[in-house]
């Protein structure tokens, strides 16, 4: 919980502010020192923006911006494989095969 409100910016007393509790109690939950119920969990899970089951991971960063950093890295893999098979066909056409074969080799002169 504590990561997550760091990553938002967020004061513990902003924290409780938007989750409807005390100060203190916000930082006896991230000292562990109380459980919060679960409507203050829920609460707290909207005030940081993420869904209450994260609130028990060690994990930062939501689900949803996980999954979009996940197709954001296939996108990029996809257009650096698309590039290097679009090179490749270029080169065959031109019959630069050999080229290719080559290009990570320096040929002696």
């Amino acid at each position: 919980m504590r990561e997550r409100r760091y990553v938002l910016g967020l004061s513990q007393a902003k924290l409780a502010e938007h989750a409807g509790i005390a100060t203190a109690y916000v930082a006896m939950i991230e000292l562990e020192k109380k459980f919060p119920s679960v409507g203050v969990l829920e609460r707290l899970a909207q005030a940081l923006k993420i869904d209450p089951t994260e609130l028990f991971s060690k994990a930062c960063y939501p689900a949803e911006e996980v999954k979009e950093l996940h197709k954001s890295v296939l996108k990029g893999i996809e257009l650096v494989v698309k590039t290097h098979i679009e090179e490749f066909e270029k080169k065959v056409k031109e019959g630069k095969f050999y080229e290719l074969q080559n290009k990570n080799y320096p040929t002696e002169t």
